[in-house]
Parts: structure tokens; C-alpha cells; sequence
């Protein structure tokens, strides 16, 4: 993602999504690789995220086990309107700012851009 560069481009994250699989890889095996690895957990929320048995039943399930175990960070980013805030994530501060959809910003690059700046807070530590 565009607005992830500068972060990239610093070293201070390493992003990894699904689409990185490549034809022929085990790719349940690459999901369950990738998130043991991570230090950072960004759950990318829309009805199409909620709606996910398998986010459901599988990496959320051990995204969550992970932070409560102090092992990682697990931050939603609301992109869409959507009820998540009673769902097994909901007790996690969200961003962008006051968990408002990046969809419904009047400038996306102002709602990305305070995402950014809190993803710089929470791998900067405390």
C-alpha cells in the first residue's frame, strides 16, 4: 500500500499479505508462517473481513491469542462501515482516529494518513 512506503522504506515494518503467495505454495502453511512471524497484526476490517469463516475461525482466532500473550500488536483498521464492535476484536482501540471508516472520510489520504501515523506510534513502542 502506498501510504505503508515511507514506513517500509525506513525499516520499521515489513508487510506481508496473502496475495504474496505464490502459485504452487502451501498457502495455509504461508498464512500460519507469516503470522507466527509477526510483530505487527493489522486486521483490515470490511463486511467482506467480517464475513470470513476462515478469518474467523482461524487467523483471527490466533492473531488475538497472540496479543493477549504479549507476542503482538493486533490493530483493526475500520475500512468500511461495519458492526465490529461487538465482535472479538471489539475491545481493541482501532484506528483511524474514533474507528471512523476510511471510506467515509471526505479525504481517504487524510483517513490514511492518520493510520500511518498511528501504525508509527505502535512500532516506535512506548
Amino acid at each position: 500500500m502506498t501510504h505503508l512506503s515511507l514506513l517500509v522504506r525506513q525499516g520499521l515494518i515489513a508487510p506481508w499479505q496473502d496475495r504474496s503467495i505464490r502459485p504452487g505454495d502451501d498457502w495455509e502453511s504461508a498464512i500460519n508462517e507469516n503470522l507466527e512471524a509477526a510483530d505487527i497484526v493489522l486486521l483490515l476490517v470490511s463486511a467482506d473481513f467480517m464475513s470470513s469463516d476462515y478469518i474467523d475461525g482461524k487467523e483471527l482466532k490466533r492473531a488475538l491469542e497472540r496479543h493477549d500473550a504479549g507476542e503482538a500488536r493486533v490493530i483493526p483498521v475500520i475500512l468500511r462501515p461495519v458492526d465490529w464492535e461487538s465482535g472479538p476484536f471489539g475491545r481493541l482501540q482501532a484506528v483511524p482516529t474514533g474507528a471512523k471508516p476510511v471510506t467515509t472520510w471526505a479525504n481517504r489520504d487524510e483517513a490514511w494518513a492518520d493510520v500511518v501515523g498511528s501504525l508509527r506510534l505502535s512500532v516506535a513502542g512506548p
